[in-house]
């Protein structure tokens, strides 16, 4: 397993001449990772310290606390009630969570055939949804009946969709072949 660090800079040439760019500054880059949940119902706050507690484990950094953007009624929720949390990872964290998620947690998903590649938007960033929080190590042994799902965001700075497919295939994101 080579961290992400090191497979970056050995697929530096690779990726130039895939890109065709020949300045080692224009092509794309990591920038940070999101990772965020929705906790539901706001009223519910073992649920909320549940979520944000799993969350800090998984990530290795505190989650911070998501508001409600408006009062909704029929959902009894009321403008800046805790909705959800958030981590934004960069540096050094951000690249043990990506190399923790594809060499760990990926592989110990359920019917697991490979990413959609649809999953890559025009601006050149990937967004993962995971049904279980438990395929991470740090959560695997804890109570199965409290399971949430969590969504993975990782930003790039790829000006399209093809730059940020080439840079996720090379830094060995486990993408579903084409058919």
């Amino acid at each position: 397993m080579i961290p992400i660090k090191e497979k970056y800079q050995k697929i530096l040439p690779l990726l130039s001449k895939e890109l065709g760019q020949k300045n080692k500054m224009a092509l794309p880059r990591l920038v940070k990772v999101v990772v965020s949940s929705g906790t539901g119902k706001a009223k519910d706050k073992k649920r909320n310290i549940l979520v944000a507690d799993r969350l800090g484990k998984i990530t290795g950094q505190k989650a911070s606390e998501r508001g409600a953007k408006q009062s909704i009624a029929s959902f009894k929720s009321r403008q800046g009630d805790i909705i959800g949390y958030a981590v934004t990872l960069r540096g050094e964290r951000m690249r043990a969570f990506l190399d923790k998620l594809i060499n760990v947690a990926i592989p110990r998903m359920r019917d697991f055939r490979g990413l959609d590649l649809e999953t890559i938007d025009n601006m050149g960033n990937l967004t993962i949804g995971l049904k279980e929080h438990t395929i991470f190590p740090e959560t695997a042994d804890e109570d199965l009946k409290d399971v949430f799902g969590l969504a993975v965001t990782v930003t790039t700075t790829a000006k399209n969709k093809k730059e940020a497919e080439a840079l996720f295939q090379a830094l060995g994101f486990p993408f579903r072949k084409p058919r």
